[in-house]
Formats: C-alpha cells, sequence, structure tokens
C-alpha cells in the first residue's frame, strides 16, 4: 500500500500510551438481550426528539418511538420488540449527571423486526428521497459528535464538494470500535461510500487511517480494490481523529473558525455513520444499534460488542467480566475528551462508543494543581494553535472579552494542554466554564435584545391604536357633524316654508276680511254672500307614506354604495365592478319608486278635484265609538307610529353603516305585520260594529316579552361582546411578542364567535316574527 497524495503536518499533538491491543484480541461479539432498555428523547445534537408512543403499547424492533421535533434533531427508534413500561426521568451518560425524559421498554425476548422497506437499487431513487431516509433512520455522527448525518449532507451545495474524506484515524487511547468494523465489516462501510458517491458527486474519496492499524488499512484496501477510493494511512499522533485535524493531514486546507468543512468543499462522515448509512438503504434498518468498545483493567474480557442502543451499562460490562471490587471509575468515552461517570445505571445511547471499567492504579487520583510556571508546553501542544495560558488567565478572571478576542471557542477541548501540563492544571475545565459563562452571557443579552425590541413594537403597536383610534374618531365627529348639518337643514326647511305661509295667511286673511265685509254688505242689500275661496294643503295618501320611506332606504344604501366605491382601491377592478352594479340597480330601483310615488299623488289629486267639483255634502256626525273601538285605533296609532320610528332608525343606521342594521330590519318587518294586523282589526271592527278581539299586552309595558329561546340567544350575544371587550383590553396592554399573537387570535376568535351570536339572535327572532309564528311574540330592544 502507497499513499498517493502528500500528508501535511499539522502543529501540536500529543502521544499518549495507546492501550488498543486489549479489546483487539476477539471479534466483534452480540451481547443477550437485555430485560430492559432505556432509549434519552436526546441523544444527538439539536432538539430531543417528540415521543409518540404512550405507555402500555406494544411495538416491534425498528418501530419509530420518537419523531425528530425539527430539522437539527433524529428520530428514537425500538431496539428490540416488547412493551412500553414508562416514560420517564432516568440517568442519561452525560457530565452533569442529571436526568433527562427517557422511554422504557421491557423485552419480551422475541426480538421480531417490524416490516422493514429496503432499496437495493438505491440509483434509481430520488436524490431527496434517499436522503430522507437517512434523515428518517436516525443516523447521526458515530464518532462522537452526534450531528445529524442528513442535516450534514443536506446542508450542503451539490455542485460545491469536491472531496468526500471517510475518518477512520480513531486516535483516542482504548478505543478500538472504528478499527474493528473496518477489519471485520470493510464491505459495508464502501457500500456506505458509494451511497454517498451517488447523493454527493466528489471528485475523489479519501479514507484516512492511522498507521497503528495495519489490518484496518489492509481490510479496506482490499474492499476498495475496483473503485478509486484512497486509502491514506496517517502517523499516528493525537488528536489526528478530529475532523478538521483529518481534513489538514490529507488535502493540506484548513477550515475556517467561523465556518464548516463543506464551506470549503469537503465533507467528512465516521466509518460507523458510513456502515449505518448502508444498513439503512440498503438493509431498510433504522440506527438501533453500534459497535462500542468495553475496556478497562476492571474488565476481565475487554473486547468489542454490537450493543443494541439503550442497553444497560451494567448489562454490557457483566457481559465483558467485570470485576466489580476492582473497578475505581467508569469512563464514557477516551481518556482523553471522556468523562467519568458517578453511575453504572446508565443506557447506550448513540454516541457511547467506548466504556471504560479502570482500576485504581489504571487512572490514579489528579493531583493537586499547582501555580502555572510559563513553561509554554500548553501551546506547544494546542493542535489549532492557541494559546492555553493566556486563555487560562482569562477564564480564572472571567474576561469574557479577551477570551472571544483569543479564540477561545477555536478550542475543540481534545486535552493536549492539560495533559502535558507540568503543574496539572485542569485547562480543559477552565476552558468549558468559560465557553458556558459566554453562551450565556450572550443568551441574556439576546433575552434583553428581545425584550427591548418587544417593548418598541408594543410602544409601536399603542401608538399606531391610538391614531387608528384618533382617525376613527375624527370620522366618527365628521360624520356626526354632517348628520346634525343635514337634520338642521331639514328642520330649517319647514320653517321657512311656514314663514312663506303665514306670509300667504296674512294675505288670505286680509282677502278673507274684505270678503267678510262685502257679504255684510250685500246681506244689507239684500244680495246673496259667496263662499269664499280656501287653499287646501296637499296631503299624502298611506301609498305615498309607504313609497316615502322606501324611498328613504334606497337613498341611503345609494350613499352608502357609492362611499364604499371612493374608498376601494384601483387595483381592486373586480370588487369595483360588483359596486357600480350595485349602484345601477339601486338607481333603477330609486327611479322606478319616484315614479310610483308620482303616480299615487296624480291619482289623489283627480279624486280631490272631482270631489271638489260637486256639491259639497253636509258633514255627517261622527259615530259615536265604543271603548273596544277606541283602544283599537289607539293600538293602530301606536304600531304606525312605531314603524315610523323604526323605519327612521333604519335609514339612519344605513347611512352610518351601523352594526345593528339587519336587527332593524327584522323589527321593521315585524312592525309592519303588526300594522296590518292592526288595521285589520279596525277594518273588521268597522264592519261589524262590533270590537275585534284585541291581544292583551304585559303590565308595564307597550310591547310583548322574548321568548326563551330569543333570551338565550340574546344574553349569548351580550357575553360574546364582552369577550371581545376583554380581549381588546388585554391586546392594547400586552407588551410580549409571544403574548401579541395569541391575543390577536384569541380576539378574532371572539369577534366570530360575537358575529355567530348576533347572526343567530337574528334568525331567531326573524323565525318567531315570520307569519306562521304568534304576533305576541313580538321582540323588545
Amino acid at each position: 500500500m502507497s499513499n498517493l497524495i502528500t500528508i501535511h503536518e499539522f502543529p501540536g499533538g500529543v502521544h499518549p500510551p495507546e492501550n488498543k491491543q486489549q479489546s483487539t484480541r476477539t471479534a466483534i461479539a452480540t451481547p443477550p438481550l437485555s430485560a430492559e432498555y432505556v432509549l434519552p428523547l436526546n441523544q444527538h445534537s439539536g432538539s430531543p426528539a417528540q415521543v409518540l408512543v404512550k405507555v402500555g403499547d406494544s411495538v416491534l424492533k425498528g418501530q419509530l418511538l420518537a419523531r425528530a421535533s425539527g430539522f437539527v434533531s433524529a428520530p428514537v427508534h425500538a431496539p428490540t420488540s416488547g412493551t412500553i413500561t414508562a416514560i420517564e426521568a432516568r440517568k442519561v451518560p452525560h457530565p452533569s449527571g442529571l436526568t433527562e425524559t427517557c422511554i422504557v421498554l421491557a423485552s419480551d425476548g422475541d426480538d421480531h423486526w417490524c416490516e422493514l422497506f429496503p432499496e437495493p437499487d438505491y440509483t434509481t431513487v430520488d436524490h431527496q428521497a434517499l436522503i430522507r431516509r437517512i434523515y428518517d433512520a436516525g443516523i447521526v455522527g458515530l464518532g462522537g459528535a452526534g450531528f445529524p448525518a442528513a442535516v450534514k449532507m443536506a446542508s450542503r451545495n451539490e455542485d460545491k464538494i469536491h472531496t468526500l474524506v471517510v475518518n477512520g484515524a480513531e486516535c483516542e487511547p482504548y478505543i478500538t470500535a472504528d478499527d474493528m468494523l473496518m477489519r471485520e465489516r470493510a464491505d459495508r462501510i464502501v457500500s456506505g461510500i458509494d451511497i454517498l458517491c451517488h447523493l454527493l458527486h466528489p471528485e475523489q474519496v479519501l479514507i484516512g487511517i492511522e498507521d497503528n492499524k495495519p489490518d484496518a488499512a489492509k481490510a479496506m484496501e482490499r474492499a476498495c480494490q475496483d473503485r478509486a477510493y484512497q486509502v491514506v494511512t496517517v502517523p499516528t499522533k493525537y488528536p489526528s481523529g478530529d475532523a478538521q485535524r483529518l481534513i489538514y493531514l490529507l488535502t493540506g486546507r484548513e477550515v475556517p473558525s467561523d465556518a464548516r468543512s463543506v464551506d470549503i468543499g469537503i465533507l467528512c462522515y465516521n466509518t460507523g455513520t458510513i456502515a449505518a448509512i448502508h444498513d439503512a438503504i440498503i438493509l431498510g434498518r433504522p440506527l438501533i444499534s453500534r459497535i462500542t468498545t468495553l475496556t478497562g483493567d476492571a474488565l476481565a474480557q475487554p473486547q468489542n460488542v454490537e450493543a443494541l442502543i439503550g442497553t444497560p451499562a451494567n448489562d454490557l460490562l457483566a457481559f465483558a467480566g467485570l470485576r466489580q471490587d476492582s473497578m475505581n471509575n467508569l469512563v464514557l468515552g477516551g481518556p482523553m475528551m471522556g468523562f467519568t461517570l458517578d453511575s453504572t445505571d446508565i443506557p447506550v445511547i448513540k454516541t457511547t462508543n467506548c466504556l471504560i471499567a479502570g482500576t485504581a492504579q489504571e487512572f490514579p487520583a489528579a493531583p493537586p494543581a499547582r501555580a502555572c510556571i510559563r513553561c509554554g508546553d500548553c501551546a506547544v501542544a494546542c493542535p489549532v494553535s492557541l494559546l492555553p495560558q493566556q486563555l487560562y488567565w482569562h477564564a480564572k478572571a472571567a474576561n469574557n472579552d479577551q477570551l472571544q478576542h483569543h479564540n477561545l471557542f477555536d478550542c475543540i477541548e481534545c486535552g493536549a494542554c492539560s495533559y502535558v501540563c507540568p503543574s496539572n492544571i485542569p485547562l480543559v475545565q477552565y476552558f468549558r466554564a468559560g465557553k458556558d459563562e459566554i453562551r450565556l452571557q450572550q443568551a441574556k443579552h439576546e433575552k434583553a435584545e428581545q425584550s427591548k425590541r418587544r417593548f418598541e413594537n408594543r410602544q409601536q403597536r399603542l401608538e399606531r391604536m391610538a391614531a387608528e383610534k384618533e382617525a376613527k374618531r375624527k370620522a366618527n365627529a365628521e360624520r356626526a357633524a354632517q348628520l346634525k348639518a343635514a337634520r338642521e337643514a331639514e328642520k330649517s326647511a319647514p320653517a321657512k316654508a311656514s314663514e312663506a305661509t303665514a306670509d300667504e295667511g296674512k294675505q288670505d286673511a286680509i282677502q278673507a276680511a274684505i270678503e267678510r265685509a262685502k257679504a255684510r254688505k250685500q246681506a244689507a242689500a239684500g244680495q246673496p254672500a259667496s263662499e269664499p275661496i280656501r287653499k287646501a294643503r296637499p296631503t299624502l295618501n298611506p301609498r305615498q307614506k309607504e313609497l316615502k320611506i322606501q324611498l328613504s332606504m334606497i337613498n341611503a344604501q345609494l350613499k352608502k354604495t357609492d362611499r364604499t366605491l371612493a374608498q376601494l382601491d384601483d387595483s381592486d377592478s373586480e370588487t369595483a365592478a360588483k359596486l357600480q352594479a350595485d349602484i345601477d340597480r339601486l338607481r333603477e330601483q330609486q327611479a322606478q319608486l319616484q315614479q310610483d310615488f308620482d303616480q299615487a299623488g296624480d291619482t289623489t289629486e283627480s279624486v280631490g278635484t272631482s270631489g271638489s267639483q260637486a256639491a259639497q255634502p253636509p258633514k255627517a256626525a261622527k259615530p259615536s265609538l265604543s271603548d273596544d273601538q277606541k283602544k283599537l285605533k289607539i293600538e293602530l296609532a301606536m304600531a304606525r307610529a312605531e314603524l315610523r320610528k323604526t323605519e327612521r332608525a333604519l335609514a339612519e343606521a344605513l347611512e352610518i353603516d351601523n352594526d345593528q342594521t339587519e336587527a332593524l330590519k327584522v323589527k321593521v318587518e315585524n312592525c309592519r305585520q303588526i300594522l296590518a294586523e292592526r288595521e285589520q282589526a279596525v277594518a273588521e271592527s268597522a264592519d261589524n260594529g262590533t270590537p275585534a278581539p284585541t291581544q292583551e299586552k304585559p303590565a308595564k309595558s307597550k310591547r310583548v316579552p322574548l321568548s326563551d329561546a330569543a333570551k338565550k340567544h340574546k344574553i349569548e350575544s351580550a357575553m360574546a361582546w364582552a369577550k371581545v371587550k376583554k380581549a381588546r383590553r388585554a391586546l392594547e396592554n400586552t407588551s410580549a411578542d409571544d403574548d401579541m399573537t395569541t391575543l390577536e387570535q384569541a380576539l378574532k376568535t371572539a369577534e366570530t364567535e360575537a358575529q355567530q351570536a348576533d347572526d343567530a339572535l337574528a334568525a331567531c327572532l326573524a323565525q318567531e316574527t315570520a307569519p306562521s309564528t304568534a304576533v305576541n311574540e313580538q321582540p323588545k330592544e
């Protein structure tokens, strides 16, 4: 085997004891099924998954238990068949030792698979569909980062990826999971590379393996012998397994501090992740297991196992022959970047690549830290060319600005500086604490900025609402002034007419006095007196009165439609055409009503003229009316007055586009019906000479009370409008953008419910006032 590319040495790095031979003596083993599996919802970078099952559900192996809750997230699947016994907080593998929500699955021992959908001929499948299958399989970076594999792939520009790097370096001491995977399952890794090449179309594929893994390198070369993939051995130096350090080793290109490898056209995947992609596409299996190294001097049989996700660490350690009395600590991951667990009662998750059961001699207690002697060894060992000594001083002083100035977030927390420090200062712990403090400070700053934006938005919203209220108030005031001016004009017109009539009356009185004087003179001379000529005031017949009211209503609707058309935007041509059609229709109705009004007046004049030409008959004495007939006439007069009052209110409501228009229309129809019944009762009483039976009215009221159904609807309408007012007040007083969206939705819902309540009330009133209903069901305001 010979390298065809140049190796570019990165700065720094250390050579800790490897301790890899202990776990590579046997093949990958499969431990027996456990009685219980604990599946945390967050086994990856990003948002936790959302539970889809409930306690008591029976599930099959590979079944989806929790779906991804966002773009950067990953689903969780059942590692075996069984029953969900709990969804609760359990201990998880984390440095904090805290608990997280987990799905607890009790195995039934059958290990039955759910239905799988493999795609062996994946070249015929759409690229986006393949990426979606990888996403749905829950595959994340199995090298320890846990970033969703499909998200990393989807975030790249398809025309931008020119190099695919396969990370098989595995530089961390003790860990041999990738080494054994490449030795025994190289064909699966190569098949996964084929799938990635089909999706990414890279110009070259570089498989980086440290030179302390000759068996793995040979196995990968044999699997790639008929492909153009290059297996490249790199010098054994920690941390060559870091993705950015391996990219630099193989290509000589450095990833900028504020960018990712995809931004320079390179994509890097771990060997375990690529093998999982093969299983997801070729076999249709989701990620439910991984290769995990079990090692340490406290184990009788160090080895690598294919552990199901969620397997308790106790079961795996017992399978490897744990000597409980010898174990001093349990390390998750490698000794350089891993962390110590305070309990063995934790599950294996997707990023668990190693469990080290160490003895006191193997991992002695760290000596106390001493003062920094400024030797500079940490700066020499840093693979990112940082200044750990300066970062240490600034982290200790909580000088966050200087930490960021010295590029703290470029630190990969590899632990090389702590490893070489002669004063035993836990530098990485200081750097992690500094990063957390900066993140907390940034979160507080962002929260303050959000609060400021919410306050400013609220102020702008209140100012806008105040301006809208003021504009509406001015518009209402102008409308009221116009109405007042119109009413005063109507009142002044009869006054002017009465003045003219008064002048005519004076002239008539003078003329009448002259005529009476002449008559007295003629009477004294024995001549007959002539009848004085008197002018009769024109009166409107009932038909003209009805037509006049209809004309006023048509005029109001016409004015309202004209205003709407004038205020309409020029771009809304369709609505403008509809409004113009309504105006034409209303004008036709107006002309027809005016013609009917004139014809009704002509008929009255002809009748009056013919009557005046005939001899005036002597006036007959009015017949006396009974008490019931008088009562009927009083009721008739009251019904007419009520109808005129309601029609005027309806005309005004139509003029100003009032919300009570529909209710007033219903009331007008109701009053017309009552008036017709009163007229019929009076006519029948006059024809028969006996009064028609009248309806008894409720005491202390001229109007019949509402029915129970109408009362219920009216109460519901009042309550609904009260909710609208309450929602408006809450919206005006809120200062949070998150609450504003909720309150606006609540206001819209309340207004919809209030309008529905008004419609229900109007429908109820219309039904009760229909001809088929009783007269005494007249609604009251």
